[in-house]
This record gives structure tokens, sequence and C-alpha cells, in this order.
């Protein structure tokens, strides 16, 4: 297994055949987008008042094999804060503990750069995401919001270490 920081110029062709593998999870947040179209944004989006030069677009490889991807952002929603915009696993490499591995190796860098909670955003209609992050310490804010794009309830997590 490794981690390893993702770049747009070597790696957007792993990262958008991921994403067809993992139409299940885009089927329920943004159906109308391609993984192509989704793939570039995992290279540029951010939060709100995050600089997306400074976050950390991580994949985790099985066998030279992209396995899983991840986006962590700081300041988001409050300075010194860390946002994990994205945590998501192809269909074939998940439910073998992977997803904490890479969960671990986010906290590390959250941590080192100064952070003492972990922010992210479970949709209601991911019942098995939610899961997954309340197994792993991650407890309900009260704050969330509906998409006026999918009509999808998005509930605010929060994770203090």
């Amino acid at each position: 297994m490794l981690i390893r920081e993702l770049n747009a110029s070597d790696d957007t062709a792993i990262v958008e055949a991921l994403y067809e593998d993992a139409a299940d999870y885009w089927n329920l947040d943004r159906p109308q987008h391609t993984p192509a179209e989704v793939a570039d944004e995992f290279f540029t989006d951010a939060p709100p008042n995050c600089d997306p030069a400074q976050s950390h677009r991580l994949g985790l490889f099985l066998s030279d094999h992209l396995a899983g991807v991840a986006e962590l952002s700081f300041g988001f929603p409050r300075p010194g804060d860390a946002y994990l915009g994205l945590m998501i696993f192809a269909t074939w490499a998940r439910g073998q503990g992977h997803g904490a591995t890479l969960l671990r190796h986010i906290e590390h860098l959250a941590r080192s750069r100064g952070c003492h909670e972990i922010f992210l955003g479970v949709l209601s209609s991911n019942p098995k995401g939610r899961a997954f992050w309340m197994r792993e310490g991650f407890t309900d804010t009260g704050i969330s919001r509906i998409s006026a794009e999918t009509g999808n309830n998005l509930h605010r997590l929060c994770k203090a270490f």
C-alpha cells in the first residue's frame, strides 16, 4: 500500500478511472456530471476561504492501482480547521479497512498543520458513509444544508483530536 500526493498533470486519467468505478457515489451527489468533470474538479476545488494550492490531494494505491482518493483543505469552516472535502474508494477496494488507513494519514497531516479538529460533510442518502464516519469518532455538529443541485441533505460532522 502506498499513499501519495496526486497532481493534475500526471494523475487526472487515473482519478477519472476511479470515479468511473465509483459511479454509485457520484450518482448520489452529482448525477449530471461526468467522471471527467469531477476528476478535473478534484485538482482545483476547495471549500470557501481555503487556498486550493495548500490542499492535499491524496491517492491510496494497492498493487500500483489507484484504490481511493481524498482531498484535505485548511481554513474551513474556521481558520485553523481542517476539512476533508472528499474521500472515496473504488468498489473493488471497499470494505477492506483502507478507509481507516487513509483517514489516519489525513489526521496526521491535519495535526502536523496545528489543527485540532477535522470537519467533513456526509450526504443523508449515504448511510454507509455516515456509519463509517461515526465508527471513526466523528460526531454530528447539527449543521446541515440542502443541495440546490440535487436536493440531498448534507450533514457536517466533526472529529476532535
